[in-house]
């Protein structure tokens, strides 16, 4: 069973303000999110309304600026921020206004809920107008009014206006998307989460652009499939096809997948559950199972062999008290906050340690070199000397069994390869996916000495 996180909306610290219309050159302004509700709220609704009312209308306005950030509408468009000021384009931002003070307490209470609705996972994109000078096809604030005088709750206020499926999400973690750009070309051998949104979107856009070919498989790995499907991508939208997806690459598979998906309609296709599950997410505790924890215990096995001060792990698929424990231990000895869970910064961290560990392996383990993941996941296209590394230890398999497709060593992860890889896995118990992650680096290692 492969331990799967769903990338839900993450609420941001921070959300970057444009004053004035998109094209007009006006200053931007970063501000934490909770502000910047505070503020919109206070902008667009009164105090003295009912609290149903208020309620209703600080979830519609959260859920519209979560909707902008999450689907990086502007940022795919060319510019820097997240939002404009302006209710023509977004919502009302008045900078340096006055907050009302039974506002910031409801803000307080809601910033971190929003609206989806039921079989999608994407904040509704809650338009909404006064109702009275203005009409819109979403909720109409002095009509919110109307129904809290009639004693009607929050989300029978929501369900009226943008329909029966409308759901709040309550309590979304704060945090960075896993969908936002990186910061950092992203091409052929990478491997993670931000691989797999590229795959993961350009699969979609391919729905409409059939030119572009299919990724058979959304594993997260920067394969020759993945590089492919780049390509294509670049040579329609007139960009240099290098296959790497840089900055400007990134923001039209964005802009295009956001046109597709129509992401600024309410009634949007929107994004379910399964297109944002990912292998690996932002945090695995105790009673975890699956491969997440299996690569974990590898990780952690692995620099405890060189590291005395760690206690040895024993590799499986639970997340149980010895693994708590070896947790714990890791975190501090590198001074991280000792919770026993393995969050972004942890696993950054072990990922730092492990990867210093396989560049510098002392002299008297040097002959088990090797034997190590060396520090990217392998897939279909992919060359280099980890890939070589690798095929001595199937070959050797090859050799002594004779139900294992032969490789040949060449440093191309080929076709032959990947069945030879799938077959290992199954035989061991992974999910054959083809994919050689650090746990089935181990098993193919361990797999070579039978």
């Amino acid at each position: 069973m492969n331990h799967n996180i769903i990338n839900y909306p993450t609420i941001p610290t921070e959300i970057v303000v444009h004053l004035g219309s998109p094209t007009e050159a006006a200053k931007d302004i970063s501000i934490s999110f909770i502000d910047y509700i505070k503020n919109v709220a206070s902008s667009e609704i009164y105090p003295t309304w009912p609290d149903s009312a208020i309620e209703a209308n600080i979830l519609a306005q959260i859920s519209f600026a979560l909707n902008r950030i999450y689907n990086e509408w502007y940022p795919s468009r060319g510019y820097s921020y997240d939002i404009t000021s302006l209710p023509a384009y977004d919502q009302t931002f008045i900078e340096d206004r006055e907050i009302f003070d039974s506002i910031s307490k409801k803000v307080d209470q809601l910033f971190n809920n929003y609206i989806y609705r039921e079989g999608q996972i994407q904040p509704l994109n809650a338009i909404y107008c006064d109702g009275r000078n203005t009409k819109c096809n979403g909720l109409s604030q002095w009509g919110s009014v109307d129904l809290a005088k009639q004693n009607k709750t929050p989300l029978d206020i929501l369900k009226y206006y943008y329909g029966n499926d409308v759901r709040i999400f309550e309590n979304a973690p704060t945090g960075e998307l896993i969908g936002t750009y990186p910061g950092y070309p992203i091409e052929l051998g990478n491997a993670g989460d931000k691989v797999r949104v590229i795959q993961r979107e350009l699969n979609r856009i391919s729905n409409n652009y059939p030119a572009i070919p299919k990724i058979p498989r959304i594993n997260g790995v920067f394969g020759k499939y993945t590089e492919d499907a780049v390509k294509e991508f670049q040579k329609i939208f007139n960009l240099n096809p290098t296959g790497i997806v840089d900055y400007s690459t990134w923001y039209k598979i964005k802009y295009i997948y956001n046109a597709v998906k129509r992401v600024n309609d309410i009634y949007s296709e929107g994004i379910v559950e399964e297109e944002e599950i990912f292998d690996y997410g932002n945090k695995l505790s105790y009673s975890d199972v699956g491969i997440g924890v299996q690569v974990l215990h590898y990780v952690l096995s692995s620099i405890a062999f060189f590291d005395p001060d760690l206690p040895s792990l024993k590799l499986n698929s639970v997340y149980n008290d010895n693994t708590k424990t070896m947790v714990i231990n890791f975190q501090n000895k590198y001074n991280l906050p000792a919770t026993g869970e393995v969050d972004a910064t942890t696993w950054n961290k072990i990922v730092e340690v492990y990867e210093d560990i396989i560049k510098s392996i002392p002299e008297e383990y040097a002959q088990y070199s090797d034997e190590f993941f060396q520090g990217r996941n392998l897939a279909l296209g992919m060359t280099g000397d980890d890939v070589r590394i690798i095929q001595n230890f199937l070959l050797k398999i090859c050799r002594k069994f004779g139900n294992i497709p032969g490789v040949r060593v060449s440093g191309i992860f080929d076709d032959i390869m990947e069945r030879s890889v799938m077959k290992i896995q199954s035989l061991n118990n992974i999910e054959p996916t083809g994919v050689i992650d650090p746990f089935t680096w181990f098993n193919i290692v361990e797999y070579s000495k039978k």
